[in-house]
């Protein structure tokens, strides 16, 4: 089995949040390029990835796109875990690619919390999950070079030039599309 790109799912109650995901949330289509979460508003949603990818995208000063995260496949998908809070988000979540997504409103989720020890439990094991991939990514930033972090990206996801475009990748990596187009050509693979 491939492990998840995102490897907090490997560690929590997926089926719980596909559960209250798909069971209490409506379907909703994003088209690429549609903010799922907009940078200075509340998240008003937590999803499950039906179909389609995303990209968790924060912006410099100047206006430049800098890609934090990437999601696909059967997934979850949420601003984490300020939605719960009624805080503005600090990136948006765009759709890279048409997306379908079954929506449960954040206050419902926090309603449940608020009612339900057991599920609360669950909330707080899945948000030391997302920031142990959070964090580890962020150190992977500071003692890995480029090549290795490429490496480890493609050695988990050869297919993930499929799902996301080069400059997404790039930047994900944060690294020039032009340094990536060199490392994928270095591994033999064709831009």
């Amino acid at each position: 089995m491939k492990e998840n790109f995102n490897t907090y799912i490997d560690q929590i109650d997926f089926e719980a949040w596909r559960e209250i995901c798909v069971g209490k949330g409506k379907l909703r289509h994003f088209a690429k390029g549609e903010e799922f979460v907009s940078i200075g508003k509340i998240g008003r949603y937590i999803g499950f990835i039906q179909s389609g990818t995303l990209k968790y995208v924060a912006r410099s000063t100047d206006g430049t796109e800098h890609v934090m995260g990437l999601v696909f496949g059967e997934g979850l998908v949420a601003d984490w875990p300020f939605c719960l809070y009624g805080k503005e988000a600090k990136l948006s979540i765009v759709a890279a690619k048409d997306c379908e997504i079954y929506c449960v409103s954040s206050e419902e989720v926090k309603k449940r919390m608020d009612n339900d020890q057991e599920f609360r439990d669950v909330i707080m094991h899945s948000t030391e999950e997302v920031y142990t991939t959070v964090y580890d990514r962020y150190v992977d930033l500071y003692v890995k070079t480029p090549q290795e972090r490429y490496d480890d990206l493609i050695n988990r996801h050869p297919d993930l030039f499929d799902l996301f475009s080069l400059k997404d990748i790039a930047s994900f990596l944060n690294i020039t599309p032009t340094h990536l187009s060199r490392l994928r050509k270095n591994d033999g693979k064709q831009c």
